[in-house]
């Protein structure tokens, strides 16, 4: 998808950073998108809320629900949410597990759409899913800031957009260039390793 999010942005204001970072999945990357940095900005995640009901609108998805995984989705979200006027909901981790919780509901059926701040493996996000379709969601899309799974379509059959696209290599620890020169890494991020 096309929009006028650019990679340059979200260097600039610290949210593209480089080095040698193990990301949550257990890859290794010399990028890391910290996306909080930003939406720190109110008018910043404001314009990105708005960028992506902007393409789910045009996707011809018709969510009745935007739910988001704390604590990366949180923020982007609720923008998107608002920018639909639809009501927002959100999972949390909890003993290791994702829940929804805090009194959230929905109507078995109720069209949703997840949203994300980066998409990398996916793995969250189809956590996500699993525990909307299980009590009953039709969850009909992923829309995220950051695609950087090097999949068009990462939740195929589904359909996914994202603001920005990002071919950043990833590697095992095993075969990690970064880890052979002993380049010290970082973990950013508040998931806990896979």
């Amino acid at each position: 998808m096309s929009s006028d999010l650019k990679i340059a942005e979200l260097t600039a204001c610290g949210a593209h950073q480089q080095g040698h970072f193990l990301l949550s999945s257990g890859l290794h990357s010399a990028d890391y998108l910290q996306c909080a940095l930003y939406l720190a900005q109110p008018r910043r995640a404001a314009r990105a809320g708005g960028l992506l009901a902007a393409a789910v609108s045009n996707a011809g998805l018709d969510p009745e629900i935007i739910v988001a995984p704390a604590m990366g989705g949180l923020i982007i979200g609720h923008e998107t949410a608002r920018s639909l006027d639809l009501p927002f909901l959100f999972t949390e981790r909890a003993e290791g597990a994702m829940v929804l919780r805090r009194g959230f509901g929905f109507a078995p059926g109720q069209r949703v759409v997840v949203v994300e701040d980066v998409v990398t493996t996916g793995r969250s996000t189809r956590e996500v899913i699993a525990v909307l379709e299980d009590l009953g969601a039709a969850v009909i899309g992923v829309a995220s800031i950051i695609n950087r799974s090097g999949r068009v379509e990462p939740f195929a059959p589904m359909p996914s957009r994202a603001l920005l696209s990002v071919d950043f290599p990833t590697w095992s620890a095993e075969t990690c260039p970064l880890c052979r020169e002993g380049v010290p890494i970082a973990k950013p991020g508040s998931r806990p390793i896979a």
